[in-house]
């Protein structure tokens, strides 16, 4: 029983890390998209 809740804590972990990491490229890709837009206008 404890090992299948290990691996839970592993796998939600994991998600974690995918959704941070998901999330920061959605921003950054956003940051670059704005920054074009402000130094080369539309």
């Amino acid at each position: 029983m404890h090992s299948a809740m290990a691996g839970n804590e592993q796998q939600r972990k994991a998600n974690v890390r995918l959704a941070l990491g998901l999330a920061l490229a959605a921003l950054l890709f956003g940051a670059g998209f704005v920054a074009k837009i402000v130094l080369f206008g539309h």
